[in-house]
């Protein structure tokens, strides 16, 4: 069991049973990078989860290390996933919010992704799941750096059976709703994209954990010996509309979430299998995150924050702090935790530093965290500070290791009311956030204002927002940003 906020691992630092620390730029690993959707920081077993099993999760953990202050720059699905492939504020390369199928933009092809990094240095690459960085062909994955791409260009809500269309049609069956059929898509480099169903039916979408997994599997045991590989699988589930294969229907005794969660959890061991049968199991990093918290208006359809304040849509720890876990056999400690603030953006970093790979031309945000994962004695956060984007372009938080600076705001809350059922959501209500200080250290479900405590702190994180506002902008406050560099529009793309 990780510890879930505090624990008997103590900052600073990270803790591990075993103080030897092994080399790891001496062979470069395969990789696997599982992105959950919509997931609750208390959602698997080493992070709370005890309504439904999740062993194979449990095991990962047991074998490797949790991260229990990993953050996302935007809790929401596009922004988080440029942030988490390009190792830059999603601000920095110009998306934000969730492209829908009306979108004409897309992430900048001219920007390196995580398996553009991997690329360069001889990697098999493969992006297996849910896609959601412009959905147009000139956006599209074999345009970014992988080999190979399957499956879904944006959410899976984004369909004629959106549950909005479905509350209407309840009311007037002759509403046509607004959304066009959602395709299956598949594409290799070099090639045009190929339709493979051009139009999801729910028995589809009750497959598809299963078929993700299955072509996953296959594009592991496809793995030359000589030859490392980078697989991307980013999960539409569990965003809803939720979907459970027979299999799983009904097994978990907690309702459909739970039978979902029982699945993802098999699709884990499935990859776990397939590498231990392949010539990379004892050289594979696993990576297992999330790109935002649960999206709770919809109740028991919904995951669980735990302790944390609020969820998806805002940037309130419920929202933007991820359960992450990540195993590396003989390097990566088994058992252990770190509870030091690391974040998706560290991610190609630390894999540039792994593959030996120069890191990106362009400028980006994250920073390597290779000492974090492999239990350097008194390792810490590389990050001085850590900015929060929401709505519309605002910077709405800023903090470092241990103090969260929260900026005046609207977001969106439930109000201590509970959620919708069976799939149709409540509706939230709008709160205003003032100037606030928390000490997320000591309060990470950010109760208690501290502010008032701690003027030095609001001095310093103050100043800290000014600098991202000077080069990231701030659209409340009518910044631009000095080194925002955009999206790419469809009529500009190559």
């Amino acid at each position: 069991m990780c510890a879930l906020f505090v624990g008997p691992f103590a900052r600073p630092g990270c803790a591990a049973e075993d103080t030897t620390v092994p080399d790891v730029t001496a062979t470069r690993p395969s990789i696997v990078l599982i992105f959950m959707d919509d997931m609750g920081y208390a959602d698997i077993g080493p992070f709370g989860a005890s309504d439904y099993p999740t062993p194979h999760l449990d095991r990962m953990a047991a074998e490797g290390r949790c991260f229990t202050d990993f953050a996302v720059s935007s809790a929401v699905c596009s922004a988080s996933r440029a942030a988490l492939l390009t190792g830059s504020y999603h601000r920095r390369v110009g998306i934000s919010g969730a492209l829908g199928p009306s979108a004409r933009i897309g992430l900048d092809p001219e920007e390196t992704t995580i398996a553009e990094i991997c690329k360069s240095a001889g990697y098999r690459t493969a992006c297996i799941g849910k896609w959601h960085l412009g959905h147009l062909e000139p956006f599209l994955p074999h345009h970014q750096g992988f080999d190979q791409f399957y499956g879904i260009p944006y959410s899976n809500d984004m369909w004629p059976l959106h549950p909005d269309t479905v509350r209407r049609r309840q009311k007037d069956p002759s509403d046509p709703g607004n959304w066009p059929p959602l395709p299956i898509m598949q594409s290799r480099a070099g090639s045009e994209v190929e339709i493979v169903n051009p139009d999801v039916q729910p028995s589809d979408q009750q497959q598809m954990t299963v078929e993700l997994t299955r072509r996953s599997v296959e594009f592991i045991r496809d793995a030359e010996s000589e030859e490392p590989f980078f697989l991307y699988l980013p999960h539409p589930m569990v965003h809803v509309p939720l979907y459970v294969s027979d299999r799983f229907a009904g097994k978990s005794g907690a309702g459909l979430f739970g039978d979902v969660m029982m699945e993802v959890d098999w699709s884990v061991g499935e990859i776990f299998n397939a590498i231990k049968d392949s010539a990379h199991a004892d050289n594979t990093l696993v990576i297992f995150t999330s790109d935002n918290g649960p999206w709770l208006s919809y109740g028991d359809h919904a995951g669980s924050v735990g302790d944390l304040r609020e969820g998806k849509g805002t940037m309130w720890e419920g929202g933007c702090r991820e359960p992450t876990v990540m195993h590396w056999p003989g390097r990566i400690p088994p058992g252990s935790s770190c509870d030091q603030l690391c974040s998706t953006i560290d991610i190609l970093p630390t894999i540039a530093q792994l593959v030996g790979t120069p890191l990106p031309e362009k400028k980006i945000d994250g920073e390597s965290i290779v000492d974090l994962m492999t239990g350097v004695p008194d390792a810490v956060s590389p990050h001085r500070s850590f900015v929060g984007y929401y709505g519309g372009g605002q910077l709405q938080t800023v903090r470092n290791e241990k103090f969260k600076l929260v900026f005046p705001h609207r977001y969106r809350t439930l109000a201590g009311e509970s959620g919708g059922t069976d799939g149709m959501p409540s509706r939230y209500q709008m709160a205003d956030a003032g100037l606030e200080l928390y000490d997320l250290d000591n309060d990470p479900g950010e109760t208690t204002n501290v502010i008032d405590s701690h003027p030095e702190v609001v001095s310093r994180l103050a100043a800290e927002a000014e600098r991202y506002r000077e080069t990231l902008g701030d659209k409340l406050r009518k910044r631009s940003g000095s080194e925002v560099r955009g999206s790419r529009q469809m009529d500009a793309a190559k």
